[in-house]
């Protein structure tokens, strides 16, 4: 399920790239390509080459009670850490496995910013596929409306 979840993820944003320039909202485009493509990334926001780990935790306890993913960052010995929650995992869920790594790997690259993210993401669906994935609630619920970034 991983795996078709990651392949998801880079056959959308490959149909994406040639559509977004060298940097979307603040994210290198090509470090990100990286991070989804080879889970390693030469970074410039955390001034460094970084790895991608990613771990599968099996109980919903601490923010996976909240979460279906999220990146442990910033990196630690040049490690950051996409950790995949039960939810991830639920079935019929394959298009929010592909939008939740796009959305992760934003914060591998770029930090934390939750409306960067979601507006990368989105920027990134909507080259694609001429759409994107309605994230109103969770765009709200961060505060994003002013935030400087915009949903396509």
């Amino acid at each position: 399920m991983l795996d078709r979840a990651l392949d998801a993820a880079i056959a959308t944003f490959e149909a994406a790239r040639p559509h977004l320039g060298p940097s979307e909202m603040g994210v290198d485009v090509a470090a990100y390509r990286d991070a989804l493509t080879l889970q390693r990334f030469a970074s410039a926001h955390w001034g460094g080459a970084v790895k991608v780990d990613i771990a599968i935790r099996e109980t919903r306890t601490g923010s996976c009670a909240r979460f279906a993913a999220f990146m442990r960052i910033p990196p630690e010995n040049g490690t950051v850490r996409l950790v995949l929650c039960p939810q991830f995992f639920s079935d019929g869920a394959d298009d929010l496995r592909t939008l939740t790594l796009l959305h992760e790997m934003v914060h591998a690259v770029a930090g934390p910013d939750e409306c960067q993210a979601m507006a990368f993401a989105a920027r990134v669906e909507q080259a694609a596929m001429g759409r994107f994935t309605p994230v109103d609630a969770y765009w709200q619920a961060n505060g994003c409306t002013g935030s400087g970034y915009a949903l396509p």
